[in-house]
């Protein structure tokens, strides 16, 4: 397997549930990352295999997200991914691929005192009922790797809803990344 699963920054629990959340449009190009964001990042998946990421930047307000497992450094994919913020979070989003439904995810993530790097990715249970209720429109996603939804509201009307303080709930924690030590 490549190393896509810790791509997104390592939204892998998204993807070893197969359940993924995704959007017919990325995030818009528009906005620097935040300071300490690019850089290299280590973590640790779910059957304990050591991550690397590495993030830099490519162009104006775009970036790439390089993973791979440290013990395979040579298998490398890289990502192109753009952030935003919107209310008090940061977003980032990447175009996933097409045996995950082939549009793009978008997940939370923040930058913490003590040099960590914590990404957050939606729960599609959440999503599914704010489609239901007519907050989002959505269909049902299925991919290779398991069913999904596809959000095909406009952008502001996402943000809108991730912003609102009562979805606050929305968000789960997916990985904790660590700076990498310039030694490694």
């Amino acid at each position: 397997m490549k190393a896509w699963p810790a791509i997104v920054l390592a939204v892998s629990l998204l993807l070893l549930s197969g359940c993924l959340v995704s959007f017919k449009a990325p995030l818009p190009e528009s906005e620097a990352a935040p300071k300490g964001l690019l850089g290299q990042w280590t973590s640790t998946n779910a059957w304990g295999e050591p991550l690397n990421l590495e993030l830099s930047e490519v162009g104006k307000h775009r970036y790439q997200a390089v993973s791979y497992f440290r013990a395979k450094p040579q298998e490398r994919e890289a990502i192109p991914v753009t952030v935003s913020r919107h209310g008090s979070r940061w977003y980032l989003s990447a175009k996933v691929p097409a045996r995950f439904g082939g549009h793009f995810v978008i997940a939370g993530f923040e930058l913490t005192d003590k040099q960590e790097l914590v990404v957050y990715n939606l729960d599609m249970e959440q999503i599914n009922q704010a489609i239901g209720q007519k907050l989002l429109s959505g269909q049902p996603n299925p991919s290779e790797e398991g069913d999904g939804v596809l959000v095909d509201s406009d952008m502001r009307k996402v943000f809108s809803y991730l912003d609102d303080p009562a979805n606050s709930d929305v968000f789960s924690e997916a990985v904790r990344y660590q700076r990498l030590a310039k030694s490694q």
